[in-house]
């Protein structure tokens, strides 16, 4: 396989399609994981090698709990992908987290129930450090990008994970807003700890897109979709300035994951 790229990039919902590769071509990639979400886009970026997958698929047929996480993310590594950037769409957990907004998750709460979060499988054990989820480099990159552009986008946000495809009763939506997290969604789990035992860094900018179903008007899928519509050129904006300015070299602890993980 010729076929190489140093930064990925997750398509969420809404975002199907990256518009931002030269010279692309799609390849599928076998895993010992079954098939990736998708087919890959591989292309060049400003000078970067950079793959794209839609999570869902390109027609979002896939519901979060069907995602096959283990073979999208061992695809990536294939590749050669050091970095990921995982757009992603969010419920609000509180009144200042407005429809439209960004957020910048660094911690997760997970509540998912039937998925396979590890690639630690016949007679190897692997216990993974997640203290930190998402990798500290591409946070400050972000930050730096939507500090410049003065875009608002909160950060140090607690994201919480269902497993879906369903939206929270209004007593599991109390109950999350208890726990002081900040942002719910269905699929950074367990796509960032799969990223973390595969050591590429990992991270995800968020966009808020309803109030969940603890305020007066429950969520709704077309909420969802029609906030996104809103949004999906300043997220393809802020990846076109985040791909730019990711160093060359890192400085995080991502890639070396593994060292304090196997018994």
């Amino acid at each position: 396989m010729n076929e190489t790229a140093e930064i990925g990039i997750f398509g969420g919902t809404g975002i199907y399609d990256s518009g931002l590769l030269k010279d692309s071509k799609e390849i599928t990639i076998d895993t010992p994981y079954g098939k990736t979400s998708d087919s890959i886009t591989v292309g060049e970026f400003n000078g970067r090698n950079v793959a794209f997958m839609p999570r869902h698929g390109k027609k979002h047929t896939i519901p979060p709990h069907l995602i096959n996480f283990r073979a999208n993310i061992w695809a990536f590594k294939e590749l050669g992908v050091k970095r990921i950037i995982a757009p992603s769409a969010v419920g609000s957990l509180k009144e200042e987290f407005e429809p439209g907004h960004f957020a910048l998750p660094s911690q997760f709460i997970d509540f998912t129930k039937s998925r396979k979060g590890t690639f630690s499988e016949n007679g190897k054990v692997i216990h993974i450090s997640v203290a930190d989820p998402f990798c500290p480099e591409l946070q400050n990159v972000i930050l730096n990008v939507t500090k410049e552009q003065e875009i608002q986008i909160h950060d140090n946000c607690t994201y919480i994970c269902i497993e879906g495809p369903r939206f929270s009763t209004k007593a599991e939506s109390k109950f999350f807003r208890t726990t002081g997290a900040d942002i719910i969604g269905m699929t950074l789990v367990p796509e960032c700890q799969l990223a973390r035992e595969a050591q590429i860094c990992y991270v995800s900018i968020s966009t808020v897109t309803d109030y969940d179903v603890w305020a007066e008007k429950p969520v709704t899928a077309k909420d969802v979709m029609e906030t996104l519509a809103k949004n999906v050129e300043m997220t393809k904006k802020l990846l076109t300035l985040v791909i730019d300015q990711i160093p060359k070299i890192k400085s995080c602890f991502c890639e070396t994951a593994l060292e304090e993980a196997e018994f």
